[in-house]
């Protein structure tokens, strides 16, 4: 059975940083692209950052680019987002989720259950 399960999430001041882990099972976790997306409320989905399977490709959203990090231990099945200079519009909803394929354009195969953060004074 396929599982994704992230955590890192919680109550963090603008201008911090916090690090999400998604830990995968049930499936070969290297083969595919890996993607966090977001949803914020009062809005949908949002991409924020996707990964290849071989790390050398990376994309971020433009409000991700240069302050968030995504990357990968496939050792480890787990893929990381490291989030700094936090702004309150980053409150959220954080999930993982596996790729079809290695092709970030592919569709999602597999969901986490999501982490939440608050970004707040």
């Amino acid at each position: 059975q396929v599982q994704l399960v992230e955590s890192g999430g919680g109550l963090a001041q603008p201008g911090g940083s916090l690090r999400f882990s998604c830990v995968a099972s049930g499936f070969t976790f290297g083969n595919d692209a890996k993607t966090w997306v977001r949803q914020v409320p009062g809005k949908g989905l949002e991409w924020v950052a996707g990964i290849s399977s071989d790390v050398r490709v990376t994309y971020y959203t433009g409000a991700a680019k240069g302050r968030f990090t995504i990357s990968r231990d496939n050792a480890k099945n787990t893929v990381y987002l490291e989030m700094n200079s936090l702004k309150p519009e980053d409150t959220g909803l954080y999930y993982c989720a596996e790729h079809l394929t290695n092709s970030m354009a592919s569709g999602i195969d597999s969901w986490g259950k999501g982490t939440l953060v608050t970004i707040s004074s």
